[in-house]
């Protein structure tokens, strides 16, 4: 894969762009959270009083697996990133998402910036993650080795 793409059996992205942009031997990953296809998401629970739980370990989870299905379509997995940008929307969730996010990655993973934002373009989203992966040149045209987030 070369250029840019819209991966098909994701969440169609809330704007004119790509999941995904291949520059060279890097591979840039546009935000992205725990939205589903059907534009629900992981790690939302509704109660029948209509009381809304939000689970930033499910929803940091599926992101990440996100992220891991946008490499592969691009020839990369979770190992080539080299750099990741966390948006939350509360430093109160640091805790959990640093919990699972060191279950995937730890010094010898990606450089990694987190901030907080006042929010994400959806009020059941927790948390946003973009990232730079590098996929060498003789890697190109082969499949990605397989990781289980």
């Amino acid at each position: 894969m070369s250029g840019a793409t819209v991966v098909g059996r994701l969440a169609t992205p809330r704007g004119r762009f790509p999941h995904v942009k291949v520059a060279g031997d890097f591979v840039y990953v546009s935000g992205t959270s725990s939205r589903r296809p059907d534009n629900t998401f992981v790690g939302v629970e509704v109660d029948e009083m209509g009381t809304t739980a939000l689970d930033i370990r499910a929803q940091t989870r599926a992101v990440i697996e996100n992220l891991h299905a946008i490499l592969a379509e691009a020839g990369a997995d979770l190992s080539d990133l080299v750099q990741v940008t966390t948006y939350l929307v509360s430093m109160n969730d640091f805790g959990g998402y640093n919990e699972v996010y060191s279950e995937l990655f730890d010094e010898t993973g990606p450089t990694r910036t987190t901030v907080a934002v006042h929010q994400l373009p959806h009020p059941h989203l927790l948390i946003e993650m973009q990232g730079v992966a590098y996929r060498p040149a003789h890697r190109q045209n082969h499949p990605a080795t397989e990781v289980t987030p």
